[in-house]
């Protein structure tokens, strides 16, 4: 039943110019990292010519001459020895500009014009900031701020004062224990007070021999002519060998 199926599905053929596949094959170009670095990969086997008096081999060999501390200072060692015809150092000019150089960077002698005015500011005591800032001052001050009541001196037997007395005399605590004061030292037992008596009453109640009485307290005499004796008496007769 399948075998022509089977045999049909072999037989299909997809064009190579269908757009599926010509989709196919772009995507597959575009993702492939040979392809990518194939331009690359050619152009490093051809090789390169660079020649000694090429631009950027000329431009690389002069900014190591500039860079270059001996290139730098060569001039300076076939100087050294012409600095003659000056009758001093102060005549020569490049040493009269080293001088004036460093005397620009010398940090001393930049900030002297202003270290030597700063002693001849004079500034008038009536001035606005120093008005502003004396008031601030006295704004911020904490003795200006805190002034204490003026002490004041009343008479003892003053109505206020004989009831200011009275008051705190309420409100103090040794005063109001004053009254107890006489007890201390005074020795006290419990017999009889309130929490003793209670724990006795519970004492009480919670005592199992008084709750209940033992049975070898109580008096027990056997009746002889009772139904249960009787019985038991006529089953032992009944049961006797003899």
């Amino acid at each position: 039943y399948t075998e022509a199926w089977d045999a049909d599905k072999k037989s299909i053929h997809v064009m190579p110019d269908t757009p599926d596949i010509l989709l196919a094959k772009a995507n597959a170009a575009n993702v492939s990292n040979k392809l990518y670095v194939q331009a690359w990969e050619e152009a490093k086997k051809k090789g390169y010519d660079m020649r000694a008096d090429a631009i950027p081999i000329k431009t690389a060999k002069a900014s190591r001459d500039i860079a270059s501390d001996y290139k730098y200072k060569e001039t300076h060692e076939k100087e050294k020895g012409h600095y003659i015809g000056c009758p001093s150092a102060k005549e020569d000019p490049k040493l009269a500009w080293a001088a004036r150089a460093m005397a620009l960077q010398n940090d001393r002698l930049y900030k002297k014009a202003y270290n030597d005015s700063k002693t001849h500011i004079h500034i008038p005591v009536d001035a606005l900031s120093v008005q502003a800032a004396k008031e601030c001052q006295t704004l911020v001050s904490d003795v200006d701020y805190r002034q204490y009541l003026h002490q004041w001196t009343c008479l003892p037997d003053q109505n206020d004062v004989i009831h200011a007395r009275q008051a705190y005399d309420l409100q103090s605590d040794n005063v109001y224990k004053s009254d107890l004061e006489w007890l201390r030292g005074i020795g006290w037992l419990t017999e009889g007070s309130v929490d003793v008596v209670k724990a006795k009453k519970a004492q009480e109640l919670l005592n199992d021999r008084l709750y209940r009485t033992r049975p070898e307290q109580l008096k027990f005499t056997s009746i002889p002519d009772s139904p249960d004796v009787v019985l038991a008496k006529t089953n032992a007769m009944q049961l006797s060998d003899v």
